[in-house]
C-alpha cells in the first residue's frame, strides 16, 4: 500500500503544502466483493440482534484499500504524483457482492 506521504491524495482542490503544475485527467479505481456465504450466515445471525457486523466491516475496509491502491495505480500510470478531489462510492450489485470505487484527478505536484 501507498502511504499519502509518498503519493499524496486530497478530496479538496488542492494539497496544503503542495501546487498543482500539471491536471493529467480523471483516474478510477473499481472492485467487486462477495460477501460469501459464511459472512452472510453470520451476518444474518448478528442482524437479528442489533450490533456490528465485523464481517462486513473488514470486508469494506479491504475493498477500500482495493480501491484507493487501483487509483492511485491508473494516475501513476498517467504520470501523476498525487490525487485531488478523491471520492469513494459504494453500490450493492447484489445480495451478495459489493462494488466499491474510487475516483478523482490525477495532477502532477511539487512542494511549496
Amino acid at each position: 500500500m501507498v502511504s499519502v506521504d509518498e503519493f499524496p491524495i486530497s478530496s479538496a482542490n488542492e494539497i496544503p503544502g503542495y501546487r498543482i503544475i500539471e491536471t493529467k485527467g480523471f483516474v478510477y479505481g473499481l472492485t467487486v466483493r462477495s460477501r460469501g456465504a459464511g459472512g452472510q450466515i453470520g451476518a444474518s445471525v448478528k442482524s437479528l440482534f442489533g450490533g456490528e457486523i465485523k464481517q462486513y466491516v473488514t470486508m469494506m475496509e479491504e475493498s477500500r484499500d482495493e480501491a484507493l491502491n487501483r487509483v492511485i495505480e491508473h494516475a501513476k500510470e498517467l504520470g501523476a504524483n498525487a490525487i485531488v478531489t478523491i471520492r469513494f462510492d459504494s453500490n450493492e450489485i447484489s445480495q451478495v457482492m459489493q462494488e466499491i470505487l474510487a475516483y478523482g484527478t490525477a495532477v502532477v505536484v511539487e512542494k511549496e
